[in-house]
């Protein structure tokens, strides 16, 4: 089933990652051809991919109110991942595995920025469950700034019972909960082939999906807030993970950019 993608960002990287068949691009009369839209024309028209220029109240429609920035595309369905597939680019890279496993995280903002930091920081892969969590639709996309369309990203039906493969293969599972006898994030070793796992919104990492856990850590805080967003929490522990990890070109390599809204 086809869905709509919108936003210049994840139309360009959707374009860029070349997984999904994109069957055509509409951009709202009157957008002005520069910058990230530009390259994102010039390379659809040099893939063949039809670009047409519509009424941006077209573009509303389709994308049901949300904000495409004058763009939409539509493609196929978002190509799910399998374990193997990213165990196989851990290998590739000649890295220890490396997964972000998400245990019914549900708001597709807080997926989505999970799995922009994700891409960033170079892990090798995301494991969602298929029920009682977000997938990875649209909006997710958007939230990620297209970051999505880069990722291993596998959809899981049963978390422990994938908990429990991963320690087969020697990956250690580490949950991130402000609990009780859970370790400092600074205190903890993170550098081996490890998942982390994050839990939901509200009610955090399940009862059994903690026990399953090798161990816990947690963010010393010591303001009056006792808590962080999932996603904000996440993407601390991932650039944790990543310094102990050695991956010290990050700051040379990886530009972080500030999408500004485009008309």
């Amino acid at each position: 089933m086809n869905q709509i993608l919108y936003g210049r960002n994840p139309v360009y990287e959707c374009l860029r990652a070349a997984r999904r068949n994109v069957s055509g691009i509409q951009i709202a009369q009157g957008s002005r051809e520069k910058g990230v839209l530009a390259q994102l024309v010039k390379l659809a028209r040099s893939r063949g991919i039809a670009v047409q220029r519509v009424d941006r109240r077209r573009l509303d429609k389709l994308s049901r109110g949300a904000v495409h920035q004058g763009v939409i595309a539509k493609v196929g369905e978002y190509p799910y991942a399998g374990i193997d597939e990213i165990f196989a680019l851990a290998r590739q890279r000649d890295e220890p595995p490396w997964l972000l496993l998400l245990d019914c995280l549900q708001d597709p903002q807080n997926l989505g920025t999970l799995l922009r930091t994700a891409e960033i920081v170079g892990l090798h892969g995301v494991i969602i469950p298929d029920r009682r969590a977000a997938a990875v639709t649209p909006a997710v996309v958007s939230a990620s700034s297209g970051a999505s369309e880069h990722l291993l990203v596998a959809q899981i039906t049963n978390l422990v019972r994938t908990m429990r493969d991963l320690k087969t293969r020697e990956v250690w599972i580490v949950g991130l909960e402000n609990a009780p006898g859970a370790q400092p994030l600074w205190r903890a070793d993170l550098s081996a082939a490890l998942g982390l796992v994050v839990g939901n919104e509200g009610s955090g990492i399940r009862r059994l999906v903690k026990e399953t856990c090798d161990f816990v850590i947690r963010l010393p805080m010591v303001g009056r807030i006792g808590s962080l967003n999932a996603s904000v929490a996440g993407s601390v522990a991932l650039y944790e993970i990543a310094r102990q990890r050695g991956i010290g070109h990050i700051d040379k390599d990886v530009r972080l950019t500030y999408n500004v809204k485009q008309s």
